[in-house]
């Protein structure tokens, strides 16, 4: 049984969004096209709500003949948030990566991939076209190696394998995600720096288009405490290498070459370890999703079906 919401905040609104249990939490999902077509899955990236998928995105995948789901990670927007949970320090995950020390995470990449099957099997839905950006990426390229079965294509963007150096940030882009903010600057504006750092050169917005968007996404929902739980479930994952030389599913890769956050070599990585797979890498694309790109990533996307 699926519940229904009707909140409106600052331009995003959540008319249509509904809720249904999966993996034991109360997840929330959109929807768009028609019931019998083939379902895109999208599924983003770190501490990004689903509102970060543009709806043009989604208007342009149902143009192509699909029924387009979207939705929340657990703890973050309008999906259950792992309340008291805590996530060990940057530096117990450092030590983790670099030396394989244990480290106790309140859930992992393959507990999202479970939440992301979940939602499939709660909303009666097969298989699906699975489509990640970053972390999202991360938890498809799981989905798809997990779960053969429920998988019709994978498309993974602006993600990586796990394996060490590979898609790495830029060191100013990776100080920035970690270091406190400055005095005398704002939350806002602190983002809205950030989000400019890993933009797209060549397709570049405006710092107010921007702050727009930070600030509906903060009024829709804000949980800090789960952007640290994400990155922890993201930092003490293992490399996916063996996983994904077991993915028969068509795959697309896409990637930016001038990404600072995930250096497109995460995306050539990837492209070695799914042979099969078709790479398409964009120059003046960097960790975004250009507003001039959306039609042919859908029609990419389409091409796998």
């Amino acid at each position: 049984m699926t519940e229904s919401s009707s909140k409106s905040t600052n331009g995003i609104s959540d008319l249509g969004t509904e809720f249904v249990q999966s993996n034991g939490i109360r997840m929330a999902y959109q929807e768009f096209g028609r019931a019998e077509d083939p379902v895109v899955l999208l599924i983003a990236g770190l501490y990004n709500q689903l509102v970060r998928w543009p709806m043009e995105f989604c208007d342009l995948l149902v143009a192509q003949g699909f029924r387009v789901i979207r939705f929340d990670n657990r703890d973050i927007g309008l999906t259950d948030k792992m309340e008291g949970a805590v996530a060990p320090s940057l530096f117990r995950l450092a030590i983790n990566s670099w030396l394989g020390v244990p480290v106790n995470v309140p859930y992992s990449l393959n507990d999202m991939a479970a939440d992301t099957v979940g939602l499939l099997d709660a909303l009666g839905v097969e298989k699906a076209h699975v489509v990640g950006i970053s972390m999202g990426g991360m938890i498809s390229q799981l989905v798809a190696g997990l779960y053969p079965d429920r998988v019709l294509s994978l498309t993974s963007i602006m993600s990586k394998t796990g394996a060490f150096g590979k898609g790495m940030a830029s060191f100013a882009v990776a100080r920035q995600m970690v270091k406190p903010i400055p005095k005398g600057t704002s939350a806002l504006e602190n983002s809205v720096r950030i989000r400019q750092m890993f933009g797209s050169p060549g397709y570049p917005v405006s710092d107010d288009e921007v702050r727009a968007e930070v600030k509906a996404e903060f009024k829709r929902s804000n949980n800090p405490a789960g952007y640290l739980r994400q990155m922890a479930a993201i930092r003490s994952a293992p490399s996916r290498i063996t996983l994904l030389m077991t993915i028969v599913a068509p795959t697309l890769i896409i990637h930016g070459n001038q990404d600072l956050l995930v250096d497109v070599s995460g995306g050539i990585d990837t492209k070695k370890h799914i042979p099969h797979a078709k790479l398409v890498c964009y120059e003046g694309m960097g960790h975004t999703l250009p507003a001039p790109l959306l039609a042919e990533f859908a029609q990419l996307i389409s091409g796998l079906s």
